[in-house]
């Protein structure tokens, strides 16, 4: 509704929408991208993402064949995953040819995924990186972070939002308030240093989200 009453041209909105854990399978994929083309009242996607790998039920494959063909059938014009290991990604390739144009994971300064980034770096993978401030305050009032932040005039939300974009990631934090929101995009009048870098991902490890290798969703 809000696309179709903003007066902006499609095609300079970007659409995204998953296929979720119950519809994975090659017809059940088919069927899942037309219930959510008309509930969205688009005639096409532009990213479409399996939402997570489920091992357990090993269909992302065969979910993965069938974004293929909607991608071919121009229904959706880029397709991706979310939550994928190096793993994951090198089964859809060496089992379809085709490569994600995103991976959509958990990242931010505790959980900094330097490997897999790597890996999607070789690739030519985008990494999109969801909960991108972690979840409650503990990476917002680090110390090292809030001196940074100090050091430039800015919030600490700026810092770790622009760490991402100068490691290469695209960061998509969520708020529901306006000037949170322009505070957000506004995240290119200064350079973190690379010593700055180094500071605000050190090392720490914390996963908040569930684990890819066996979280499911359904």
């Amino acid at each position: 509704r809000g696309i179709a009453r903003s007066g902006v041209p499609r095609e300079e909105v970007v659409v995204t929408t998953k296929v979720p854990g119950r519809h994975q399978g090659y017809e059940e994929t088919l069927a899942s991208f037309e219930e959510s083309r008309a509930r969205l009242g688009v005639e096409y996607v532009d990213l479409y993402l399996i939402h997570w790998p489920l091992p357990r039920v090993d269909k992302y494959v065969d979910t993965w064949k069938a974004m293929i063909r909607l991608r071919e059938d121009g229904l959706v014009r880029s397709i991706g995953v979310s939550n994928f290991t190096a793993a994951h990604l090198e089964r859809l390739e060496r089992e379809t040819g085709v490569l994600p144009s995103v991976n959509q994971i958990e990242m931010h300064p505790l959980l900094p995924q330097e490997e897999l980034r790597a890996v999607h770096a070789a690739k030519g993978i985008v990494t999109e990186s969801w909960s991108p401030l972690a979840r409650g305050r503990e990476v917002l009032e680090d110390p090292s972070i809030v001196a940074i932040a100090d050091d430039h005039g800015v919030t600490p939300g700026q810092v770790v939002l622009r760490w991402h974009t100068q490691v290469g990631a695209v960061p998509i934090p969520k708020s529901a308030d306006p000037g949170r929101q322009r505070e957000n995009l506004d995240l290119f009048g200064f350079e973190l240093t690379a010593q700055e870098l180094t500071t605000i991902a050190s090392g720490r490890q914390r996963r908040f989200g569930g684990d890819p290798e066996s979280h499911e969703e359904f």
